[in-house]
């Protein structure tokens, strides 16, 4: 068995911890794994992408494009923009919740409207699921825990090779144990928010 993640977004939005959870719980399940750094800005609002291998005989940490078995997009343009990660058989699980970049946050350029988004990803893949993370982890108690309610949705993705309580565990070894009750809620709301 051998599965990929593409994990993609801007800074400041849980990549790099989604990244660090997935792949730890990846080997405490037995798996080889090879992660990618994250590739581009890692500062609030650029564009990151990391990539996760785990499975059997796992050698480089990229993969080919077209090669992912899900792409895990934290941000609705990132998302579309790495479509190219996956092919017709990719689940994409797909954050409906924007992050302006700074020309269209001082008004001289526009945001796409999100609608059009997801109708350009459907025209590729029956395999999208869409959430509002921010929203979900909002009702959670803040919206600073939307990579939780990610992490949390992704268990709930059909074919994905990792347990949700591991998963979870993870998250709450990696986080701070003030932030502990917070993502644990926001973590079980994204996995109840799936289809």
């Amino acid at each position: 068995m051998r599965y990929t993640i593409q994990i993609v977004g801007v800074g400041g939005q849980g990549v790099l911890l989604a990244s660090m959870v997935l792949g730890t719980a990846a080997m405490k399940a037995g798996h080889q794994v090879a992660m990618s750094e994250v590739h581009g800005m890692a500062q609030r609002g650029g564009s990151v992408i990391s990539t996760l291998r785990l499975g059997d005989d796992i050698i480089s940490p990229l993969e080919s494009v077209g090669g992912a078995d899900l792409i895990m997009g934290f941000e609705p343009v990132e998302t579309c923009r790495h479509l190219s990660l996956g092919n017709e058989d990719t689940s994409i699980l797909m954050n409906l919740d924007p992050v302006y970049p700074s020309m269209v946050a001082a008004g001289f350029e526009e945001y796409p409207d999100i609608q059009k988004l997801v109708e350009a990803v459907r025209s590729r893949t029956d395999k999208l699921i869409t959430i509002d993370a921010t929203k979900v982890a909002t009702s959670a108690g803040k919206a600073v825990a939307a990579n939780a309610v990610m992490i949390g949705a992704v268990a709930a993705v059909k074919g994905f090779p990792l347990e949700k309580d591991l998963l979870k565990d993870v998250l709450l070894e990696i986080v701070p144990e003030k932030f502990r009750e917070l993502n644990a809620k926001a973590f079980e709301l994204g996995y109840g928010a799936m289809p």
